[in-house]
């Protein structure tokens, strides 16, 4: 069963995030990939997070997806223009990747291309919208496709927000459902109660809201994430636990497969796991949310 369809049957669905390479050897990747075969249900490809050059999503998903493994290809507006953009969801669709992950990109400034030029001839809007013309059988100038791909199209959405700022991002994610978003990713979550709020307006067990399970890799990262990172709040319960183990990478792969399992118990459609070059870990962390 395809994920579209594990969604549309209410199961829990986990995405693992896997990293193309910065460079041509795959090996790495496709070993980490090969071992959550038939673990995870599909895996997602970013394209160049935080702005760093690497091999392309396209690329990537392109292989994954050949070594008979359900891909999501990210896309976002960052780095190329429309006729870009159309042409790798036309390639895409043609190698048999049908899902994607439309997202705005971050700046350049945050990765290790300074110098680049940022594109953005399009935003998010913009790009939902060229995704549903593609589908529907027209390109964004208004011609007719030779043949139309059909894509199950996922976005971002941010719940920790406040105030007047939570009612823009609900009016927001509204809209990205109108234009065809079928699930929607959000920021590393850590604490169920920083989403409080969100929760109380948006009934998660009717919309496909994909919380994203980071693994921690030291109490440095934890309390680096809790103070930088907006939005995304790390308690000192959690910190102070991670403090007292004495295997604390076994901890922390502990604590992601609690969190995959608080989850699926709190009716979430399912969880990305992301690990941030800790590939090799993501089989552990679905192993012991099952335990």
């Amino acid at each position: 069963m395809d994920l579209k369809n594990k969604f549309n049957a209410g199961e829990f669905v986990i995405l693992a995030e896997i990293e193309p390479p910065k460079g041509v050897d795959i090996s790495t990747m496709v070993t980490n990939a090969t071992m959550v075969k038939g673990k995870a249900d599909a895996l997602l490809v970013p394209e160049m997070s935080n702005a760093v050059m690497r091999m392309s999503a396209l690329g990537g998903a392109m292989i994954l997806q050949g070594k008979v493994m359900e891909t999501v290809m990210q896309v976002n507006c960052r780095d190329r223009n429309r006729l870009a953009l159309q042409a790798d969801l036309l390639a895409a669709s043609a190698c048999g990747i049908t899902g994607i992950m439309a997202v705005t990109g971050e700046d350049p400034s945050f990765g290790d291309h300074q110098q680049a030029k940022a594109v953005y001839d399009i935003d998010l809007p913009e790009l939902l919208d060229s995704i549903h013309k593609l589908q529907q059988g027209r390109d964004m100038a208004g011609i007719d496709l030779c043949g139309s791909p059909q894509f199950l199209v996922g976005s971002t959405v941010n719940p920790g927000l406040k105030g007047m700022a939570l009612e823009l991002e609900l009016t927001e994610m509204k809209k990205k459902i109108d234009a065809g978003v079928e699930f929607l990713i959000m920021p590393p979550l850590f604490d169920l109660d920083s989403i409080e709020p969100f929760l109380k307006m948006v009934d998660h067990r009717k919309t496909h809201i994909i919380p994203t399970v980071l693994l921690l890799k030291s109490v440095g990262m934890a309390r680096y994430i809790d103070r930088n990172m907006d939005h995304v709040h790390v308690s000192a319960q959690l910190i102070k636990r991670l403090q007292k183990a004495p295997d604390k990478v076994r901890e922390c792969i502990k604590i992601a497969s609690e969190m995959v399992s608080v989850l699926k118990r709190e009716g979430f459609s399912g969880v990305l796991l992301s690990t941030i070059g800790w590939e090799d870990r993501l089989a552990e962390i679905i192993d012991g949310s099952k335990g």
